[in-house]
């Protein structure tokens, strides 16, 4: 119990499954989805960490019921794959970081995960409550990491960069220990940078070891077809005007024989792990064991892609294997936090140099006033509208009320 002897970005992966598509926002029905054999092919092409959360619908049990099978029992022990869920975030418009229910939360994740233990837990979408609210439930979740140890890393996540910038830095102040980990979504896309120019070198100061980069595709919006419409209806905060610029920019790559999606999959992932390699990942076999000139695993810059089908998995590994494959030898700095690692010119493979040249077809088209936009959250006038009542969770087999 307490701090784990080993930092975060050893021991997790840089490239980690992501379940919010296992939910409603994202597809119809998402117990309709092949959410079991995702699991398990994700598993078998190496990828051995899953990102999920109470807030997204059926995700953890339908990850739990995945991993509970004969196949990743008699195959994956617990200790080779990683868990991270979240906690604080119920409906659309609650939060409750409260102690009470932060302890709740937990129990409710081990039972649905099947797991005595989850590697990272972190305060969901904290943009939505106070910073005294965030402080609270940060120190919660590390006297739960030291008296019982039913966590291991601890961290934050949310859309504004801003915001996650500061409040990393605050946590520093008030406790004198850093953040293990923060995550950020759609801020590191074709679209939006915002997270390599402004979030990590205020990130880095606030002592914070790994930032991931959480959908690629700006929550579906850098798709051919548009943002996904699933049972919940039209979910993403993306404005009208913007839509229309991804729509135009993708009938553009259409015509230079290529998807958008694919363009902005291969941008992200590869320019990440570079980018962010000093705050990286190199934990796990999944990818970062590539040696580093005899400085042991290097340091890849961490991403959570979440898939729907099996198609778009292997799509993601495709890519994702084929950008390591070309990885030179000496292109990232091996176990340092000391600037980024880039290519240079000489290094770049073809593959790579096509993608550059189709991202920035794309930003003319998309412009200065889309490039690096970053849409509100929350919204103005934002209340949060708490539950009368949060029954206990599941535990053992005890009823409960899903909020």
């Amino acid at each position: 119990m307490g701090v784990p002897p080993i930092p975060v970005s050893s021991d997790l992966p840089p490239l980690i499954m992501g379940t919010a598509t296992f939910n409603g926002q994202y597809n119809a029905n998402p117990y309709e989805l092949p959410t079991t054999e995702l699991v398990h092919r994700a598993l078998s092409a190496g990828i051995c960490a899953f990102d999920t959360s109470p807030y997204y619908g059926p995700a953890e049990e339908l990850l739990g019921k995945a991993l509970s099978t004969p196949f990743v029992r008699d195959n994956y022990p617990r200790d080779t794959y990683r868990l991270l869920t979240k906690v604080g975030r119920i409906a659309a418009s609650t939060f409750d970081y409260s102690p009470s229910w932060i302890r709740r939360s937990i129990k409710r994740s081990l039972s649905r995960l099947g797991t005595s233990y989850l590697d990272v837990v972190y305060c969901h979408d904290v943009e939505f409550v106070t910073p005294d609210e965030v402080l609270i439930a940060v120190q919660e979740l590390r006297k739960i990491r030291d008296t019982e140890g039913t966590i291991h890393y601890i961290g934050i996540s949310g859309y504004p960069v801003d915001v996650l910038c500061s409040l990393a830095k605050m946590v520093l102040e008030k406790t004198s220990q850093p953040i293990d980990i923060v995550m950020s979504y759609a801020n590191f896309t074709l679209q939006n940078t915002l997270l390599a120019t402004e979030g990590l070198p205020r990130l880095t100061a606030a002592g914070v070891d790994c930032v991931l980069n959480a959908s690629p595709l700006g929550m579906g919006l850098l798709r051919r077809n548009g943002v996904p419409i699933g049972s919940m209806g039209d979910f993403h905060p993306a404005p009208s005007p913007l839509r229309e610029a991804i729509h135009k920019a993708s009938l553009w790559t259409d015509k230079q024989g290529e998807k958008i999606e694919v363009v902005a999959i291969r941008y992200a992932l590869e320019n990440w792990l570079h980018e962010a390699a000093a705050v990286g990942a190199s934990g796990l076999p999944t990818a970062a064991s590539r040696e580093g000139n005899g400085s042991g695993p290097r340091r890849l810059g961490g991403s959570v892609m979440g898939v729907s089908n099996l198609a778009e998995l292997e799509e993601t590994m495709r890519v994702w294997k084929t950008i390591l494959d070309t990885l030179p030898a000496g292109a990232i700095n091996p176990q340092t936090r000391e600037g980024h690692a880039v290519l240079s010119d000489d290094q770049t493979p073809p593959e790579t140099q096509r993608i550059q040249t189709l991202t920035k077809g794309i930003r003319d088209i998309l412009g200065p006033e889309w490039v690096d936009y970053a849409w509100e959250s929350p919204d103005t006038g934002f209340v949060n509208t708490p539950l009368p009542d949060h029954p206990p969770p599941v535990v053992d087999g005890d009823p409960q009320t899903k909020p």
